[in-house]
C-alpha cells in the first residue's frame, strides 16, 4: 500500500473522541491473528475496543484500525 502524507495525516488524526488508533495492512490470516490479540490485550468490556474499519487492497492483504480507550473503565 503506498503511503501518502494525508494518509499518514487521516490515520493518526486526533478525533477528539477520547479512542486511541492502530492501523495495519497484514495478510488475512495474520490480521486476523492481530485483531484477536489487540482484543485480548484490551477487552471489549474494558476499553470498548473493536475494529474500527477494515478493507482488502488490491494484493489480497487486510488494512484495518483498531481502535480502544486509553484505560479500562
Amino acid at each position: 500500500m503506498a503511503r501518502r502524507p494525508r494518509d499518514l495525516a487521516r490515520r493518526m488524526a486526533d478525533r477528539g473522541d477520547g479512542y486511541r488508533r492502530e492501523t495495519f495492512t497484514l495478510p488475512l490470516d495474520e490480521a486476523r491473528a492481530q485483531a484477536r490479540e489487540f482484543l485480548k490485550r484490551y477487552p471489549a468490556a474494558a476499553y470498548s475496543s473493536g475494529v474500527e474499519t477494515w478493507r482488502r487492497e488490491p494484493d489480497g492483504r487486510i488494512t484495518f484500525t483498531m481502535r480502544r480507550l486509553p484505560t479500562a473503565e
